[in-house]
């Protein structure tokens, strides 16, 4: 990150949490934070005017940073979640610590392009091929930090545990083969040292742990993973019932759904962050509105891999997050509608969650489970929200282009949900800093460029 600045920016229209936008707000920025936020009817001066509406940075709760080299790749023809992966699979073994960097920096500048101010970078990608360990157990995940530093980000690095290559059709944990060589640590306590001993600098990183999933972490490596967590006070991320046949793998195994193993391993509480969530019982949904646990959505992604519809109105809504996953795009305006539009079709009602929860969820609850919001030396969320003393991050969209034309900006918050895409982004702050005027990023503009270099590398 560089330097933050200091400096007066007046909204025209700002977006302060709730339901609707609010008129004339003027955000006073020093130290990389918001020293205030006060209405003003006008511009004051010396203040810099953003027309249209202004928005706290959004979070990207859920990324594979590497699953970008197959965008426009892997769309099409049959097959499902499972064949899909193999394509995934080759992209993996063909990385190394100086080419994820290249891909992950450009990664990360798009989605600084969108509006994304901080992103959960859920990696699993740890070692070289085969299996072995790089000299630095943690070359991989301190590339993608450095990534995330040089593209203006902030980053989560959620650490995955992952042991087994998932479970056979009689429930068995079958050993790691082929591309999965590169994931694993042995066992939990091999991963948990291998985390201790990852301590990246910058005010812009925060660790935190992950299991990938009950098929690829065995019931009795869990709760040495959760208990890691708990320990270090670090946000925990799982994908859980992404695909029915996750489902029924796992109660062949353990008589129980993913979310009960999770919850008997210790391993669903408020700092528990479940991804997709798609297939949930009754008894699921309920045990996650008790632990108060988040989950998060990637609309896109359970598109195309054909997932299902989760059951979004059963969940709360204060608890959900928004993540882009794959890549197949990176806007988390498409998330935010995505998840309203997707529960409109599995319960044939509209307006189960409006404008300002969908925001929400793309922002303050995102960056919560990121573990942005923890500090105990200020009230309410460290990121995620325009407020004073949170971290000074917005995203500035104008609705005079062709895509938001005749809004009404006293709607300004549900014309942007369901209208706007990533490319209505203008501007973009992350802790006092611009990452992108104008549309283009300032420190990467050839992003583009790099991706397209990068990607057709891994694709000889």
């Amino acid at each position: 990150m560089t330097a933050p600045a200091t400096g007066r920016h007046w909204c025209e229209w700002a977006w302060l949490g709730g339901d609707a936008p609010t008129r004339g707000v003027l955000l006073e920025v020093a130290d990389g934070r918001f020293s205030s936020v006060t209405r003003a009817a006008a511009p004051p001066g010396g203040a810099e005017v953003l027309s249209g509406l202004t928005l706290p940075g959004l979070a990207n709760a859920h990324s594979h940073a590497f699953h970008r080299a197959l965008r426009g790749r892997t769309h099409t023809g049959g097959g499902s979640f499972w064949t899909w992966r193999e394509g995934m699979y080759r992209v993996a073994e063909r990385l190394d610590p100086d080419s994820y960097l290249r891909l992950a920096r450009a990664v990360y500048a798009e989605m600084a392009l969108a509006g994304v101010t901080c992103v959960g970078e859920f990696h699993y990608l740890h070692h070289a091929v085969g299996g072995a360990r790089y000299a630095d157990p943690n070359a991989m995940g301190h590339a993608l930090v450095e990534a995330a530093a040089q593209a203006g980000v902030r980053i989560t690095l959620l650490d995955v545990c992952y042991l087994s290559g998932g479970l056979d059709e009689h429930g068995a944990h079958l050993p790691l083969a082929g591309p999965q060589r590169r994931f694993g640590d042995g066992d939990a306590a091999g991963w948990a040292d291998r985390v201790a001993a990852f301590t990246p600098t910058g005010e812009h990183v925060r660790v935190g742990a992950a299991a990938h999933s009950v098929r690829a972490v065995p019931a009795g490596e869990l709760p040495g993973v959760a208990a890691f967590a708990d320990a270090h006070r670090m946000p925990l991320h799982v994908h859980v019932s992404e695909q029915p046949a996750e489902n029924a793998a796992c109660l062949a195994a353990y008589g129980r759904t993913p979310t009960r193993v999770l919850a008997d391993a210790g391993a669903l509480s408020g700092r528990t962050t479940l991804v997709h969530a798609t297939h949930l019982t009754d008894a699921d949904v309920a045990a996650v509105r008790d632990a108060g646990a988040t989950v998060c959505l990637c609309p896109t992604t359970e598109r195309d891999l054909a997932d299902g519809l989760p059951r979004t109105g059963d969940l709360a809504a204060d608890r959900l997050s928004l993540g882009t996953d794959q890549h197949a795009r990176t806007d988390l305006f498409a998330e935010a509608r995505g998840v309203e539009l997707h529960e409109r079709l599995r319960t044939h009602r509209r307006g189960t969650l409006g404008g300002g929860a969908l925001l929400r969820a793309a922002s303050a609850h995102g960056h919560r489970s990121l573990g942005w919001s923890d500090d105990p030396r200020r009230a309410g969320a460290d990121a995620g929200e325009l407020r004073a003393g949170a971290r000074a991050d917005l995203v500035n969209v104008p609705l005079d282009g062709v895509g938001l034309a005749g809004a009404d900006p006293v709607r300004a918050t549900d014309a942007v949900v369901f209208a706007a895409t990533a490319a209505d982004v203008r501007h973009v702050m992350a802790d006092g800093c611009w990452t992108v005027r104008d549309g283009v990023h300032t420190r990467l503009p050839g992003a583009a460029h790099d991706l397209d270099t990068v990607i057709k590398e891994l694709h000889p």
